[in-house]
């Protein structure tokens, strides 16, 4: 989980991509392909940790976003992607329609606002995770029982950007 991806046309391509290989030739074949080279041309938002950021003294905020999404043999998993995205998922393809509602069609300024939201969302659940709990002796030592807040280094290093291939 280096980078969280959101690509809305990949699985649409992953499955043309199936059943262009599946058809030998003709029509069908010559418009699957037209609409894979225009689909994989458009513009697409990733959202999470991105690339180059890190903390002071250079740990990758990627890393511990792993960390604490999947667990290490000292600590459990809390899985606060993965919650984000079964708890969102759904609302997106609405945030995206009332986007480019909002912007007349302008689909890169669309995705950077539907960005903006699935970032809220993310921070949204590392703020409200609570299980499982942190120890009693890491309460003490924190002064509070957040378990996926620390310095708010990590909630604050969600990110979103809108890449055009």
């Amino acid at each position: 989980m280096a980078k969280s991806v959101l690509k809305g046309s990949a699985r649409v391509q992953a499955q043309l991509n199936g059943i262009g290989r599946e058809l030998q030739g003709g029509w069908m074949k010559r418009l699957l392909s037209r609409v894979l080279r225009r689909t994989q041309a458009l513009p697409h938002l990733n959202a999470g940790f991105l690339e180059g950021a890190a903390y002071p003294d250079g740990m990758p905020v990627a890393a511990v976003a792993y960390f604490n999404e999947f667990g290490t043999d000292r600590t459990p998993a809390r899985p606060f992607m993965r919650q984000a995205i079964a708890k969102n998922q759904d609302q997106w393809p609405k945030l995206l329609a009332a986007s480019l509602k909002a912007t007349q069609g302008d689909l890169e300024e669309a995705l950077d606002m539907t960005a903006e939201r699935i970032v809220a969302q993310i921070q949204q659940e590392i703020r409200t995770l609570q299980s499982p709990p942190l120890k009693p002796s890491t309460i003490a030592a924190k002064g509070f029982d957040k378990p996926l807040i620390d310095t708010g280094h990590m909630l604050n290093s969600v990110a979103s950007e809108v890449v055009s291939d």
